[in-house]
This record gives C-alpha cells, structure tokens and sequence, in this order.
C-alpha cells in the first residue's frame, strides 16, 4: 500500500493559504491555526445540532399522589342481600254453609282480630232447622219415657205370669230405640246450632283484611272456591333472604353462639334499621342458585313491613379482630391479585395483600408487610412506577375509619 502524506500547504483550509507567507512557513503557527480550525468547526457542528434538536426536555417530576394511614381495628363481616317479607299466616275466608250474605262488618284493608265477626249471613233458616231438631228431640224424649214405664209395666206383668217373655223384650227393645232416637235428635239439634253459628263468619286470626271479594247480597256456597275474603297476618311478619353456600360454615357457627342476626334498612325517616334474631336456617342448599334459605322474625310494631315486599337484609357473619383496614381507593388489582402502593422513603412500593372484608367504603386487608401506620396511595396510582419516588398531594389525605 502505498501512502502519500502532504508536504505541502494544499492540504490546508484557504484561509490558512491566505496567510502571510511567512506564517505559512512557519511549521507551529500552522498546527495553530490548523486546531482553531478544527474547533470552530465542531463548535458550528454542535450550535446546528442544538438547533435542530431544541433544548434538552427537562427529568419527569415525581407523579403526585395522595395516601391514607393503614388502620388497625375489630371489624364484623357483614353480608348484604336482598330479602322478601313473608306473612306469618294468610287465610281465604269462605263461608262454611249456603245462605244469602246480608252484610259484611268490616271495610276494606281494616285490622281484625280472631273471633271478629265479619261477615252476617240470613239466620232465618238454621233457626227454623234448629227449631225442628228441638221439637224432634222433645218428641222422642217423651216416647222414651212413654216407653220406659212400658218396660217396667211389662216386668211386672212376667214376674207375675201375666205377660209372656215376648211382651216384655217388645217393651225393652222399644225403650232402648227411644234411647237411640233421643241421642240422634241431640246430635241433630246440635248441628242446627253449628250451621246456626255459622251463619255468623268470624276472623280466624289477628290481621289486615284485603278487597271483600264477594259483596253483601249474594248467595255463598259452602266451602266455595271463591273466598269472601283474604286475611294476612302482618304482626309478626317474616324476611326471607338467601345466603351463597360458602357462608354456610359461618352462617352455622353464629347460630351456635345464638349470634346470627339480621338488620333490614326499612328507609324510614327514623333511618334506624330493625334487628332479629334469624330463627330459620333452610334443610336443604338450592341446586340451582348455590343459596341456602333463611328467616328472621320482625315483630313489625309500625307496620312499615308489608308482605310481598322486597328488603335490604345484612347479616353479620364473623368478627375479625385486629384486621388492618384501609380506605377502597387503595386496593388494585393486578395480573397477580390484589396489591397496595406503599410509601417509604418517598419510594412507592407495590405490596400484595389479601381481602378479607369490602363493606364498600373500606378494605380489611392483611398483608406480610404491611403494619399498622403506614401510608398507601388513595389516589395517583396510575402514574405510579413501583420503585421511583412520589410526591404527596398536600390535600387532605383519605382517613380509613
């Protein structure tokens, strides 16, 4: 290879050829000038490149974030649902003998009591019935008495061989028909007075009455398929509510301690919820919904209650002590679970954790490094990187309770 270094001053920029020729003769001035050559050079290089890029972007700030103290405290896990207020007892009225309705005693939608009388039906012809069995009933007490003396005539009469045998078991078997006949007219007089009772329908229980739904004026049949009326019982009433059957082993454990109780939100003015005890666990878990059935029993003294209704039940199912709660807005949710963002140093730090309770406001948490005290972001996750610094909002930080 063959190379060919300069010894002349081609090599140099015109400028330098410019020069006076005793600067270009002069070996040193020449790398002089040649270095302040390079370095303009490079200094427009770099001016142009400062142009065409613009200014340098300015390091990201640390994202602002606010944080709430993690919580330690007792917290009930309570299990919300909806539930169905059922009636104690509902009773279709009917009429109990045929006759003609001559008024009802009560109006619509009033509370009755057992033993009210609310329906009148014509009496007229259970009393002329009663009438009848009465004097069938007189008639044959005076054929047994008749009949009696017979008897006794009649032995008297055998003892004395003056009556055969014959005569004698006549007289006794005509006293004991007697007696018989006596003993049907009773009965019969009996069930005279019944229908005659029954003409009078009375209510079987305490409760409010619906629409009367055969009016005064109307012949009734007995044991119709119509009812005159329905009664429902609304003091006590009953909620049925059901529970998935993953509570099960608690829903069994309260009830063991007798601390299975129920709360329904009536919405009322008061905004005080009505507690029970729940007095009924379903024998069996649905094959179609995975629930299982229970009741509790509302003594329903306002009678805000209604049957048919449909209710906001709670149930308490356990009692977590010491839990560590924060507010709802710190738990995420990741490819992995469930996690918090952690502040210490001024570092975020991705924690998992466990729930052990969401009553929808906050989160009984628990957490291997977690602890009482410490901060977790409520707020700004999104531009969190796990890790890197944040920067506290000076708002007021979420408090969990």
């Amino acid at each position: 290879m063959n190379i060919r270094f300069p010894t002349t001053s081609e090599t140099f920029p015109e400028s330098v050829q410019k020069l006076p020729a005793a600067l270009r003769t002069n070996t040193r001035l020449r790398l002089i000038a040649s270095l302040i050559g390079v370095i303009v050079a490079v200094l427009a290089v770099w001016i142009i490149v400062r142009l065409i890029m613009g200014p340098a972007a300015p390091a990201h700030p640390p994202p602002p974030v606010k944080v709430a103290a993690v919580q330690q405290s007792n917290v009930t896990v309570v299990e919300h649902t909806l539930g169905t207020v059922i009636a104690n007892a509902t009773v279709q009225v009917t009429a109990r003998v045929d006759g003609q309705m001559l008024a009802a005693t009560f109006k619509e939608g009033d509370i009755v009591h057992a033993g009210q009388l609310i329906f009148r039906l014509d009496p007229r012809p259970f009393t002329a019935a009663l009438s009848q069995a009465q004097a069938a009933l007189a008639k044959d007490q005076a054929m047994l008495l008749s009949s009696q003396n017979d008897r006794k005539r009649y032995d008297t009469l055998f003892k004395a061989g003056a009556a055969s045998s014959q005569q004698r078991d006549q007289a006794d078997a005509a006293a004991k028909g007697f007696v018989a006949s006596v003993q049907a007219d009773r009965a019969a007089v009996d069930m005279a007075k019944l229908n005659l009772a029954y003409s009078q329908i009375r209510s079987p229980i305490d409760g409010k009455t619906g629409p009367i739904l055969i009016q005064p004026g109307n012949l009734v049949v007995a044991n119709g398929t119509a009812p005159l009326v329905t009664i429902t019982q609304i003091q006590p009433v009953k909620i049925s509510f059901s529970l998935p059957q993953s509570d099960l082993p608690r829903i069994q454990e309260r009830q063991r301690t007798g601390a299975l109780t129920a709360s329904v939100d009536t919405h009322s003015a008061s905004g005080k919820p009505l507690n029970a005890n729940v007095d009924f666990v379903g024998n069996a878990v649905s094959n179609t919904t995975g629930t299982i059935e229970l009741r509790a029993t509302f003594a329903n003294e306002d009678m805000s209650l209604v049957p048919g209704q449909l209710i906001d039940v709670s149930v308490a199912l356990n009692d977590l002590h010491g839990a560590l709660v924060v507010p709802r807005e710190a738990v995420n949710v990741g490819p992995n679970g469930r996690y918090v963002y952690a502040v210490r140093d001024g570092n975020a730090m991705l924690q998992p954790v466990d729930v052990l309770f969401d009553n929808g406001a906050t989160i009984a948490i628990s957490g291997k490094q977690l602890k009482r005290g410490d901060k977790v972001i409520t707020d700004g996750q999104l531009r969190v990187i796990p890790g890197k610094p944040v920067a506290i909002s000076g708002g007021a930080a979420h408090k969990a309770p």
